[in-house]
């Protein structure tokens, strides 16, 4: 169980610092922010890789799964950063996205 929390809370900041770092990186290219923000963003998408990197999962498996916090992440942001409210389609999508990554992490697998 305590490991299960742990696996979530890495994609949860993972998906913080990958959609924040690219975030910045946006809004210095289309909204003509400054340097900073491009350096910045950079920063966070180094940290989101190592954060990431850091689940006990093989490579393959780890990211898979993090797709679907990558898309819940994403509807979540998008929501509360440009107002784009999500509709029933949208959490239902971003729903079974997260049960398939259950399905893939924590399903029994024959010993070997």
């Amino acid at each position: 169980m305590l490991a299960g929390v742990k696996a979530v809370g890495l994609f949860a900041i993972a998906a913080v610092c990958e959609l924040g770092g690219a975030y910045l990186v946006w809004q210095w290219r289309h909204a003509g922010r400054p340097a900073p923000f491009v350096l910045a963003g950079v920063v966070a998408l180094l940290l989101y890789s190592l954060v990431q990197t850091a689940q006990v999962f093989s490579f393959g498996r780890a990211f898979a799964a993090y797709g679907a916090v990558f898309i819940l992440g994403a509807t979540l942001w998008g929501w509360a950063v440009d107002g784009t409210a999500p509709d029933r389609w949208d959490w239902l999508g971003a729903g079974i996205c997260l049960v398939g990554a259950a399905v893939m992490l924590w399903m029994p697998r024959p010993a070997g």
